[in-house]
């Protein structure tokens, strides 16, 4: 397992496939963050050199792409500020239902489960 930007990435696996691995990161930035550095879809992570780590590293660092607790307290003070504004989606997300209107009568077994943690 390599170390990359706080999180444990398999090194078996091909560098699009493993960058997923990271919060924040899909199948679209991470074949994005290859293009720009110059690698190809094909290599492993293994098969980086120490300077190819170091340069990922610091191009996801230095460019727009929001990961990890970054991400998370985004996503956080979005959902706070629907609650707080009291809108239909806040009301239904602090309820712990569906928020985007699927049907509860018969359906939304998940989201009741959650509801009582």
């Amino acid at each position: 397992m390599a170390y990359l930007l706080g999180t444990d990435v398999p090194d078996n696996k091909r560098i699009t496939i493993a960058l997923t691995k990271i919060y924040g990161i899909g199948k679209n930035k991470s074949k994005f963050i290859c293009k720009n550095l110059g690698l190809t879809d094909n290599i492993r992570i293994f098969e980086l050199t120490n300077k190819q780590k170091f340069k990922l590293v610091y191009f996801v660092e230095n460019s727009d792409i929001i990961i990890k607790s970054d991400l998370s307290r985004l996503l956080l003070d979005a959902k706070k500020r629907l609650v707080a504004l009291r809108t239909y989606r806040g009301i239904r997300s602090k309820q712990g239902l569906p928020i985007r209107g699927q049907r509860t009568h018969t359906n939304s077994k998940t989201a009741k489960k959650l509801k009582n943690y």
